[in-house]
C-alpha cells in the first residue's frame, strides 16, 4: 500500500518565536502523513520520541487543512515475521508501517542503486538502469 501523500504546514510555536533574534524569525515547516494512502480522516506524523518509554512518542495530527494538534502516543505494539516492530502508534488505522511504501523514497533508492549498485547490494538485481 502507497503511503498517504497530505501534508501539513506546522507554524513555529510562540515559545520559539519569542526567544528567536531580531531579523531571524523561524519558519514553518511541513510534515508528510505516515499512514497508509485511504485511511480514516486524520492524517499524522511523528515527530520525536522521548526515549522509547511507552506514550513517549509525539506526533502531529491534523484532519484536511484544519489545524494540527500535538499528541502523545504510545507505540503499536505489532511485530512483523522478523521480529521488526511497527513504526507507528497504538491503534493507528489500517495497515502497519511494513506494509506502507513510500513512492518517492521506492522512486529515489531505484535511482541511486542503478547509478551507485555497490551501495545498495540489496537491491543489486532489482532496479535495472536507474533512468529516472
Amino acid at each position: 500500500m502507497n503511503q498517504c501523500t497530505a501534508l501539513a504546514l506546522l507554524p513555529p510555536p510562540d515559545h520559539l518565536l519569542a526567544l528567536s533574534p531580531p531579523g531571524h524569525r523561524p519558519e514553518a515547516g511541513h510534515v508528510l502523513c505516515e499512514l497508509g494512502e485511504d485511511h480514516d480522516d486524520q492524517h499524522a506524523a511523528m515527530l520525536w520520541d522521548e526515549g522509547g518509554r511507552p506514550g513517549s512518542a509525539v506526533w502531529v495530527r491534523w484532519k484536511g487543512s484544519g489545524r494540527a494538534r500535538l499528541t502523545s502516543c504510545p507505540w503499536c505494539p505489532a511485530l512483523d515475521t522478523r521480529d521488526e516492530a511497527c513504526e507507528l502508534f497504538a491503534d493507528h488505522p489500517r495497515a502497519h508501517s511494513w506494509d506502507i511504501t513510500d513512492p518517492t523514497d521506492e522512486a529515489i533508492t531505484r535511482h541511486l542503486a542503478g547509478h551507485h549498485p555497490h551501495l545498495f547490494p540489496e537491491h543489486r538485481d532489482g532496479y535495472g538502469s536507474g533512468g529516472i
